[in-house]
């Protein structure tokens, strides 16, 4: 599908032409257990120490092309995406739903969140834009744990659930599911990071001191203690970062994540992964029935 520009972008979004993938149930809405990530969708990228690739994914991802993407995912049979809500995709997935598109949203902000009322009119827009589900980004959580205001993240749930939209919690650092399900938070799902460690780049035993690093590329410190207490966990999880930011082929990632425990596997995709990741999902759901951790979705 050759890339549009100009009039061509309003165009009407592909009709689906493969079946639906498995899904999973977070309230009362139901989601491809394939969810495509949205990093590569505002053009952001794990580059490690090649600078060059910044510059390539940001020439590659135009807004067409962004666009092309989110068709062709909802064509082979995705429902749901994932994404921070810059203007620029903001605009792209509303021109895709005023166009015939009917992929599901569950958005997050990177704005700062102590900035409630900045941070709050943010939200509103995301519910009054029509996203299904909300979540707070990793990024904070982890952050105000480790500095021990996790109070501001308790708060800004509580906020967000006054708008009637499922709310999650996102996290690299197991701590922060740990410390949710201590308190008993009502996050309504969990956006945690997991993937092993056993790829060229992985970190050495002793080196995976941080929850997350570009050099070693890790962004899942700890898979194996994730994996058994997650198993604990009743509350659906989007296993994210599944393939260490493109270390570890999806053929692998996506059997790992399913196996260990993972209810949705939220992956980025680049136009040109999107159909084999879909039949690749497909499989590894099947295959994963039999799995320890019971599905919480």
């Amino acid at each position: 599908m050759p890339a549009r520009t100009g009039a061509a972008e309003n165009k009407p979004a592909a009709p689906a032409s493969k079946p639906l993938l498995p899904t999973g149930k977070i309230g009362n809405l139901q989601f491809t257990r394939l969810i495509l990530g949205g990093n590569l969708l505002t053009r952001y990228n794990h580059a490690r120490d090649l600078g060059y690739v910044n510059k390539l994914v940001r020439s590659y991802n135009t807004d067409a092309k962004v666009r092309e993407t989110v068709e062709l995912a909802e064509a082979n049979g995705i429902n749901t995406l994932s994404v921070n809500v810059t203007p620029a995709v903001c605009k792209t997935l509303n021109d895709h739903r005023k166009n015939g598109g009917k992929m599901q949203w569950i958005l997050y902000s990177t704005h700062n969140i102590e900035d409630i009322a900045g941070y709050d009119a943010q939200i509103r827009q995301m519910v009054d834009d029509g996203s299904e589900a909300i979540y707070i980004w990793g990024v904070h959580c982890d952050k105000y744990l480790a500095d021990g205001k996790f109070s501001v993240i308790a708060k800004t749930l509580e906020r967000i659930k006054l708008h009637n939209v499922p709310c999650g919690i996102g996290a690299h650092d197991l701590a922060v599911v740990q410390q949710c399900e201590k308190d008993k938070l009502p996050a309504d799902f969990y956006i945690k990071t997991l993937h092993h460690h056993r790829y060229p780049t992985a970190p050495r035993t002793g080196e995976a001191a941080r929850n997350t690093s570009e050099v070693p590329g890790y962004w899942c410190r700890n898979p194996e203690e994730t994996v058994a207490f997650m198993k604990t966990v009743e509350k659906p999880w989007i296993a994210f970062k599944v393939m260490a930011a493109g270390a570890i082929p999806p053929k692998n990632a996506f059997p790992y994540a399913f196996s260990s425990g993972g209810d949705f596997v939220l992956a980025g995709m680049f136009d040109f992964d999107v159909a084999e990741d879909c039949e690749i999902a497909r499989t590894a759901v099947a295959q994963a029935q039999g799995r320890a951790r019971p599905w919480r979705a």
